[in-house]
């Protein structure tokens, strides 16, 4: 592998982000944290929608199975943590909480 090249692309992406006035949401060297949890959701949507509803003609079908899952996934599906509601319905809870905080203050 050249790792010379990579290390270039990294340094001009950092600096692209820096130009922007961002920062990379990555962790810190060596941390094999870095993409986990983003790596876990993008096998979760393969397994899911690439693979079952699969073989693809085109990208457009693609494109908008995407838009349905992310949809599905950030709205409808349900949280066992939460006591299995919605994403929506959680955060709904959570800003009605805000609400009562600033109330009792």
């Amino acid at each position: 592998m050249n790792r010379c090249g990579s290390q270039y692309v990294s340094i001009k992406y950092t600096q692209r982000l820096a130009d922007a006035g961002l920062e990379p949401s990555v962790g810190s060297v060596g941390d094999s944290y870095d993409n986990a949890l983003s790596e876990t959701i993008i096998n979760l949507f393969k397994t899911e929608t690439i693979n079952r509803l699969g073989p693809w003609k085109s990208k457009d079908p693609v494109e908008w199975e995407t838009l349905h899952w992310v949809d599905w996934f950030n709205t409808a599906r349900l949280l066992e943590p939460f006591r299995y509601i919605t994403p929506k319905e959680a955060e709904e809870r959570y800003h009605q909480t805000l609400k009562s905080y600033k109330i009792a203050a």
